[in-house]
């Protein structure tokens, strides 16, 4: 079970962007993700008249490693970590470390 899934609420424990918050939009393979407005790079590009992209400098999102945010818990206020609890019928659940409660 992923403790990072996609539209989950995170913010970003180390790294320049230290202390935003956004939403996982993506979740790659090999532990990164994708946070809306986080981690915004700057990137060259040249036109492709085909594709109807115009060229110059764009902002675009980069992934950041899974290892730099952590799940914003709203009871908080701060950012916590993820355990994983299994119920009676034993199904497993997401759960916050701090206060046990349910996320999902």
């Amino acid at each position: 079970m992923q403790k990072i899934k996609k539209n989950d609420e995170v913010v970003v424990i180390a790294g320049k962007d230290k202390g935003k918050r956004g939403s996982v939009t993506r979740v790659l393979a090999d532990d990164r993700v994708f946070v809306s407005g986080v981690n915004v790079v700057k990137r060259h590009t040249r036109a492709n008249p085909q594709a109807g992209q115009p060229g110059g400098i764009i902002e675009k999102e980069a992934p950041i490693h899974i290892s730099n945010i952590a799940i914003y818990n709203s009871k908080t206020g701060k950012g916590d970590r993820v355990g994983v609890k299994t119920l009676e019928d034993g199904k497993k659940v997401r759960v916050f470390r701090s206060n046990g409660e349910q996320i999902d």
